[in-house]
């Protein structure tokens, strides 16, 4: 599983990391993922399915380097506004419409994509004239973990983070199945 983090106040209380891509391994042999994505970061209004704590979309989205406010105009629609100056090296969105709600930033998929943006950091009941202040720079964490999938709330720590791998490793990932762990050992 690989997802960003920044491990700031409140992970895992108000804000959450959300699952970016998983992928399986074969059951021998070498196996690699690659992936692209622009660092162009974004504010989004999401819809969750709450079943499956998974992200379905986000409703609206706004390119943000500073700061924007949600609203909902009298017909339900969301909407950001445009970016204004705010607290320089954070990033800032505030709850203009009339209820709780959730909030989220994330990251285009590829550069120059027609693709919507994927969420990365969950914030949950945001209210009323309150606001998502972060001082967020994604840091890429990779995860070996049969737990999640693809944009769904991460809502507590995962064990097993590799994330301080060197560029080039080789590493054996064995199951257990009686007692369903994991085990990796360094390879030659």
């Amino acid at each position: 599983m690989l997802t960003f983090e920044n491990h700031n106040s409140g992970l895992y209380h108000d804000k959450f990391p959300v699952c970016w891509k998983v992928t399986n391994f074969t059951t021998q042999g070498p196996y690699s993922i690659k992936s692209t994505y622009q660092s162009q970061l974004t504010f989004m209004k999401p819809q969750v399915d709450h079943g499956s704590d998974t992200i379905v979309n986000a409703s609206t989205y706004k390119l943000v380097n500073n700061k924007t406010t949600l609203t909902k105009d009298n017909r339900g629609v969301y909407h950001f506004s445009d970016v204004t100056k705010g607290e320089v090296g954070y990033l800032q969105a505030v709850n203009g419409s009339p209820l709780v709600e959730d909030m989220e930033i994330g990251r285009f998929h590829k550069p120059n994509s027609d693709q919507g943006p994927i969420p990365i950091l969950y914030f949950k009941s945001i209210s009323n004239s309150a606001f998502v202040k972060a001082q967020f720079v994604p840091i890429l964490c990779t995860y070996i973990t049969e737990q999640y999938q693809e944009m769904q709330i991460i809502r507590a720590e995962v064990d097993a983070d590799l994330a301080r791998l060197g560029p080039s490793t080789t590493w054996i990932l064995t199951h257990d199945k009686a007692t369903g762990k994991y085990t990796t050992t360094k390879g030659h």
